[in-house]
């Protein structure tokens, strides 16, 4: 019992603490940074947030199930995706915020980054682990 409540402390909390984060500034009317370059700001914001929620679901579920490869990148990516688009219905109902198919696809990049860094990371990491083997020319 003790694991399965160090599971969700530990991988599940995260995930739904950033998810709420996320809500919460969903819920600012007029939200800006005040600066020249705030719309790029805010687009940037939109791929980090995703990119976060992401890592924060790969890693829940790396930890709480035996999932294969497959698996680890289609439930994380469609989640995160699912709660953009939630994410902009919510916008909808907040005063001088507006719903985006165009933010949608901003935190798409996120979350797709993200996958792009977890596949560089592996090869990465299986060819340090694996050197290619060296020929030696005894000639």
């Amino acid at each position: 019992m003790i694991n399965y409540r160090h599971k969700i402390i530990t991988l599940w909390f995260p995930v739904i603490a950033w998810a709420g984060l996320i809500f919460y500034f969903s819920s600012i009317p007029n939200l800006t940074t005040g600066l020249e370059c705030d719309y790029i700001l805010r687009k940037i914001a939109h791929s980090v947030e995703y990119f976060i929620l992401t890592f924060l679901l790969y890693r829940a579920f790396k930890g709480s199930f035996n999932m294969n490869m497959f698996q680890l990148f289609i439930y994380p990516a469609t989640l995160s995706f699912l709660y953009a688009a939630s994410d902009e219905f919510h916008q909808s109902f907040v005063p001088t915020r507006s719903a985006s198919f165009k933010d949608v696809l901003i935190d798409t990049i996120g979350i797709v980054v993200f996958y792009i860094v977890i596949v560089t990371l592996n090869f990465v990491i299986k060819q340090k682990n694996n050197p290619p083997m060296k020929i030696i020319d005894r000639g």
